[in-house]
């Protein structure tokens, strides 16, 4: 099977093709990606040195390009990582984000229609809104969507053209949900990345408002085990719930990683929140696991462990990220 990935060089895209290399070396893989800020081509160097892997430098959006690509390859499946995905960055430029998640899906969606592929859309628990602090309801894949953010909505706008590729044209689309991911390799500006770079440099550890803010953290390498069974076992017009099932507050997050850089608690400051914070987030992953078997197998204290170790090794590529 030959597989195209659009985001490939950015931190979930990047994990899942060094996942792929690894396990599935009978396929072959095509990494598109614009390498915008976020992307990082270094992720990538062991993999441009496998026959079975090219990378193309493009834009999802750029309807010709993809439509040249399309013509040289002949992918039968599309993995769609490609997308902004920084929240705060969302409020200040909305239409950024949906020219690339909302646009971009709609050129490659053609794309895999005229040329027969599957499509693979990457999405976020974030298309479902938020849900209370206090009790433990979780969202479903039939849960109503309720995005809060210019980039959640933009996301939503993906998973919902997607679905609608499914019934009007029948082409082979399924749409992952995932929780929020970490591990090696995520740009700095994503909250744990951030607290384990600024808690390094003995600088101030920012969290909105008192911290309280829960989110459901899955280990990335979890995370792309469940988008291949997903990709090759999945069915045609569904969507899977992707969830590490380590709900935690950011207060909490940034403590474990004080207490694994043996650094004080002092360095926490709290900043004022930022406009339509959502307050939780949680999935009910009941699904994927009863129809493809996946469960997430690494704990959240030994993937921060893991990160924590990643980040101190790799400081001379996180130390030339502006703003941290």
């Amino acid at each position: 099977m030959k597989v195209l990935i659009t985001g490939g060089a950015g931190f979930i895209g990047g994990n899942f093709v060094r996942h792929q290399l690894e396990h599935r070396p009978e396929d072959s893989f095509v990494c598109l990606d614009a390498l915008t800020y976020a992307g990082n081509l270094s992720s990538l160097e062991e993999a441009m040195r496998r026959p079975n892997f090219r990378f193309v430098r493009g834009d999802i959006s750029d309807r010709d390009a993809v439509g040249r690509l399309f013509s040289q390859e002949r992918p039968d499946a599309l993995v769609n990582f490609a997308a902004e995905s920084h929240v705060d960055r969302s409020i200040g430029d909305p239409a950024l984000f949906l020219r690339t998640n909302a646009v971009g899906a709609q050129v490659l969606l053609d794309a895999c229609r005229a040329h027969g592929a599957r499509f693979l859309q990457i999405s976020t628990d974030e298309v479902y809104g938020d849900l209370p602090l206090e009790g433990d309801s979780a969202f479903t894949e039939g849960s109503p969507l309720r995005p809060s953010s210019p980039y959640s909505a933009s996301k939503a706008s993906a998973d919902l053209l997607a679905l609608a590729y499914f019934r009007t044209y029948g082409l082979p689309v399924t749409v992952a949900r995932a929780s929020n991911n970490f591990g090696p390799w995520q740009f700095p500006e994503k909250l744990i990345p951030k607290l384990i770079a600024r808690a390094l440099q003995n600088r101030p550890l920012p969290l909105y408002g008192h911290g309280g803010h829960v989110r459901d953290w899955l280990y990335v390498g979890d995370c792309v085990r469940a988008l291949d069974e997903i990709l090759r076992r999945g069915q045609p017009g569904e969507v899977y719930n992707v969830g590490g099932g380590n709900p935690r507050a950011n207060l909490d997050v940034a403590r474990a990683v004080l207490r694994a850089l043996e650094r004080p608690e002092s360095l926490i400051a709290f900043v004022p929140d930022r406009p339509g914070h959502d307050a939780r987030y949680a999935l009910d992953c009941a699904k994927i696991r009863r129809e493809l078997g996946w469960v997430p197998e690494i704990s959240f204290e030994d993937g921060i462990e893991s990160t924590v170790r990643w980040y101190v090794d790799h400081r001379a590529w996180w130390t030339k990220t502006p703003g941290l």
